[in-house]
């Protein structure tokens, strides 16, 4: 049977018929428990599924008062007597046919349904295990907050209402993905943002009909452009703190159930350099390692290509000492510039992959053995240059500090490396205006992604080339419909 058939066959009135129908749609799961009872003289029956919810808390305010109603006339009666009558959650939706019902009990809530009445009861008693609050992985920081969602998406929604109190946060639950029916918060100012994004992000999330949503690759490409893009218009966080700043900011953020990220739309290309810390240390200073990060960006992106056009084609522009060193390490390499670059880059993310997949343990012997012996053991044999291995490494460094655009920096380093070897510094420059086009023409939703650069937006500097005091940026009221074109 097809799910669409669930959603439109309704409960069945007749108990035994009922329970007949859920074991024949369920499979016979060991998980879907079917308790049946009685209570004021009428057949009713719990489902529920197990290790999705609380013992004690099904038992004390779910199972305690229903058993303990007296004497009812029928079903609608004592269905009825429950909602107006016992408060036994707070959460209590209704079902009305099977695809509610088991999406209700596959969510951890009880569900009651009752011989002769074609609707359940869902109470919400949820205890299944979560892993606990704790720092965030990637977005470490030192002076701001140390939590970081959760793969439970009402854990992260209280996480965001902590932080802001006020009633213009809405917080939309819907559920996405025909079989995995996961749950899916959009979160918004309701008066701060543009009115058109949030009209136009609901769209794009009425297209999405995938059968399930385990990450937040499965749900970005529905809310970026179809056109083609180097760096992702539409950011990640894992950082309540963080996103709240961009729904302050108009942003539209989404959290998906199971994920410890949330997807910010739209996303600018300067936020790629501003941290938390940022806002927590003198401007002067904030100012000065932002730019650390813009150099960085730059030397991550072109160190290795630069140094091999020069190497090969312009060798005039190093000083004559720097170009005896450069000749004497480059005689005893075997292979071309380029090609060890080539070499030498592609290890690294060899290296760096085992390392991410591999188990903890063996992560830091990969470590030593990439280190001690592949590196030294290379320069030693005079495979690679020490040069060549200096200025890959350097650069390889300089992505780390930019950690969030570092997958478009790994394929943008080997494609300049690559320009550079075969046209030196005028392929360099023809492949970074290249680049630079497709920067300036990314955009989501009508919002530029390389605001407030392009176009220009004097005001939006305080925040981009520099970083201003707060007394003077409190009075901007700031928000990105400042952006859209």
């Amino acid at each position: 049977m097809k799910q669409q058939d669930y959603k439109e066959m309704t409960i069945i009135p007749d108990l035994k018929l009922n329970i007949k129908k859920i074991k024949e749609i369920s499979g016979g799961s060991s998980d879907v428990l079917i308790n049946e009872f009685v209570t004021g003289n009428i057949k009713c029956a719990l489902l529920c599924c197990e290790g999705m919810l609380s013992t004690s808390t099904i038992t004390e305010l779910v199972l305690e008062p229903i058993t303990n109603i007296d004497t009812k006339k029928d079903s609608h009666e004592l269905f009825h007597y429950i909602q107006n009558y016992l408060l036994l959650s707070v959460d209590r939706p209704e079902a009305t046919n099977y695809d509610s019902l088991f999406r209700l009990i596959n969510s951890g809530f009880a569900v009651l349904i009752a011989d002769g009445i074609n609707k359940a009861l869902a109470f919400g008693v949820q205890g299944y295990a979560v892993r606990s609050i704790s720092e965030p992985s990637g977005e470490g920081n030192i002076m701001g907050s140390h939590e970081g969602f959760v793969e439970t998406v009402r854990t992260n929604m209280s996480l965001i209402r902590r932080r802001i109190k006020s009633p213009e946060l809405v917080l939309e639950l819907f559920v996405k993905g025909e079989k995995s029916k996961t749950d899916l918060c959009l979160c918004y100012m309701k008066d701060r943002v543009p009115s058109e994004l949030l009209k136009r992000i609901h769209k794009s999330l009425d297209n999405i009909q995938l059968e399930t949503i385990l990450t937040t690759g499965y749900i970005k490409p529905f809310v970026e452009s179809d056109n083609f893009e180097l760096f992702s218009s539409t950011g990640t966080t894992e950082r309540p703190d963080v996103l709240c700043s961009k729904l302050i900011e108009g942003r539209v953020a989404l959290l998906i159930d199971g994920v410890p990220f949330s997807i910010v739309i739209p996303k600018l290309f300067c936020e790629s350099f501003q941290t938390l810390d940022d806002y927590s240390f003198q401007p002067y200073y904030s100012t000065f390692i932002r730019w650390i990060k813009y150099a960085a960006f730059l030397i991550a992106v072109l160190l290795p290509a630069v140094y091999a056009a020069i190497v090969i084609y312009h060798p005039e522009l190093l000083n004559s000492t720097l170009l005896m060193l450069l000749v004497e390490a480059e005689q005893k390499a075997p292979l071309s510039i380029v090609t060890e670059s080539l070499f030498v880059l592609l290890m690294y993310e060899i290296i760096r992959e085992a390392g991410i997949r591999l188990p903890k343990p063996v992560g830091g012997a990969v470590s030593i053995v990439s280190g001690l012996i592949i590196g030294d053991s290379a320069v030693d044999s005079g495979l690679i240059s020490t040069p060549l291995l200096t200025m890959s490494a350097l650069a390889v460094i300089s992505g780390f500090v930019v950690p969030e655009l570092n997958d478009t920096i790994t394929i943008l380093r080997l494609s300049f490396l690559i320009a550079g070897g075969i046209f030196g510094l005028f392929g360099i420059s023809i492949l970074a205006c290249a680049v630079l086009v497709n920067i300036c023409s990314t955009e989501d939703y009508g919002f530029p992604y390389t605001a407030p650069l392009s176009p220009f937006r004097s005001a939006g500097m305080d925040d981009t080339a520099v970083r201003a005091s707060f007394p003077k940026m409190q009075s901007r009221n700031f928000t990105v419909e400042e952006y859209h074109e």
